[in-house]
């Protein structure tokens, strides 16, 4: 699709214009999501005595928790083709939060695990947020705002591991025991969902121009029908092996973030005999590198781009991806905390950076099908984690020597950014666009005016 009048610049405290607030609001809803997919993850040592759950039972559930999402994204990416990310942010948001909510009534590892597999749903606000940003910004910067509005985002899993048992604890001062404490915790964060679904249809819209329906009314968009109708964009999508790709290397990235959002708590707790408040402490460290992380992924895909072009995106996203595996099998093989922590940061980084730089390529596969190969790129991601989760519920394997392997898959998985190539045209092409829209920026690609 062609869509007009995106923003050359990141104006951060500029509300007034449609793209900027399309990224606040993207981002600050995907940071949400964090609560109620992972708000759970902190509290797990408590929910482990509470309904007695074994380790093969909690890695089941942390399976669960990102393998519906797989299914769900893969959805909801070519939903935003047909009806705009404003309408199908509000829907996921509002519709999520009822199972959020509601984990608060289970009872036994059953009802838990499909409490769990419900919730996972609203992990696929990921790929309406890169949809979004996508939509709405140049190729001088859209790197950038990719990797920032999701870095941003993905902070939630963060702050969720070190907000959640605060929660806890403040619910806990209410005279509640702890098995009715963690329910009542999970109430906040679905709540919150639910008032942020209205607030984002209420002050977005789908594009720079107007809203998609608008737009097809005014012959500015193709109609959602037909030749460009939801089956044929996934198609376009599906059939193009460097998306599938992607997929894979998603999978090594993303993937890995959230096995690390659902286990780092209960790892340092467990291996380092930390208090609950610590453990989710340190692991939220692990989130919080989001803040600028990500951020600095596409802003590199951006610059690898200025001299490199779209094969300068594809060779910085190699060396992101090579960088993690490595410091990720370094990071299981730490027995003391304080290196544990450090090389855990080390690893963050480079893991959030090789997301920022998927993001960073994704935009220009197919712009016919964005929708479907963010999507099938985003499904990636849980596939990744639902994947690696099988190498956490083994009663067999500890969590070092998952992590160890894990790490192996990674680097084994780098390579599948060597297979993302693009022709001479569109090299030439995306070069122009590029030096177009960097033309007409007057300062810095980001900034606070």
């Amino acid at each position: 699709m062609e869509i007009h009048n995106k923003a050359n610049r990141i104006r951060l405290l500029n509300w007034k214009m449609p793209q900027m607030r399309a990224f606040h609001f993207s981002w600050f809803a995907f940071h949400l999501c964090f609560f109620g997919w992972f708000g759970i993850a902190p509290l797990m040592a408590v929910v482990r005595d509470d309904l007695g759950l074994t380790k093969t039972q909690i890695g089941n559930t942390i399976i669960a928790s990102v393998a519906i999402t797989v299914v769900v994204r893969l959805a909801i990416g070519v939903l935003c083709d047909k009806i705009g990310p404003r309408r199908a942010y509000t829907w996921l948001l509002c519709l999520g939060s009822l199972p959020v909510m509601a984990i608060g009534l289970a009872d036994s590892f059953e009802s838990f695990l499909l409490a769990r597999l419900a919730i996972g749903a609203i992990g696929a606000s990921f790929v309406i947020t890169q949809y979004h940003t996508s939509v709405m910004f140049a190729p001088n910067v859209v790197g950038t705002a990719n990797a920032t509005s999701a870095g941003w985002g993905n902070l939630g899993g963060g702050t969720t591991q070190i907000l959640m048992p605060l929660v806890f604890a403040g619910v806990m001062m209410l005279g509640v025991n702890e098995a009715l404490g963690w329910r009542l915790a999970m109430v906040v964060p679905g709540v919150v969902l639910f008032l942020t679904g209205i607030a984002y249809y209420r002050f977005t819209q789908d594009a720079p121009n107007g809203n998609f329906d608008e737009l097809r009314a005014r012959g500015e968009l193709p109609a959602a029908s037909g030749e460009h109708g939801m089956g044929a964009s996934f198609a376009a999508a599906a059939k193009d092996i460097r998306v599938w790709a992607l997929f894979v290397v998603y999978a090594a990235c993303f993937g890995v973030e959230l096995t690390i959002n659902n286990i780092a708590a209960i790892y340092y707790f467990d291996n380092f005999d930390l208090s609950l408040a610590t453990a989710g402490l340190i692991a939220g460290l692990f989130g919080l590198m989001n803040l600028f992380a990500r951020t600095l992924g596409g802003i590199f895909s951006d610059l690898f781009a200025r001299n490199g072009g779209l094969k300068g995106r594809v060779r910085w996203l190699f060396i992101a991806m090579l960088c993690e595996g490595v410091a990720l099998m370094f990071f299981s093989q730490m027995q003391v905390l304080a290196l544990a922590i450090g090389i855990m940061l080390v690893f963050s980084l480079f893991v959030q950076m090789a997301e920022g730089a998927t993001f960073g390529v994704v935009p220009f596969i197919n712009k016919k099908a964005l929708g479907a190969v963010a999507g099938i790129v985003g499904a990636g991601g849980n596939a990744g984690a639902v994947a690696a989760g099988f190498l956490f519920r083994s009663e067999e394997l500890s969590y070092q020597q998952g992590l160890f392997y894990l790490g192996i898959a990674v680097i084994i998985a780098s390579l599948c950014a060597l297979v993302v190539r693009f022709s001479p045209e569109a090299e030439a092409e995306e070069g122009a666009a590029y030096r177009d829209a960097a033309g007409s920026t007057p300062s810095a690609a980001l900034s606070l005016r």
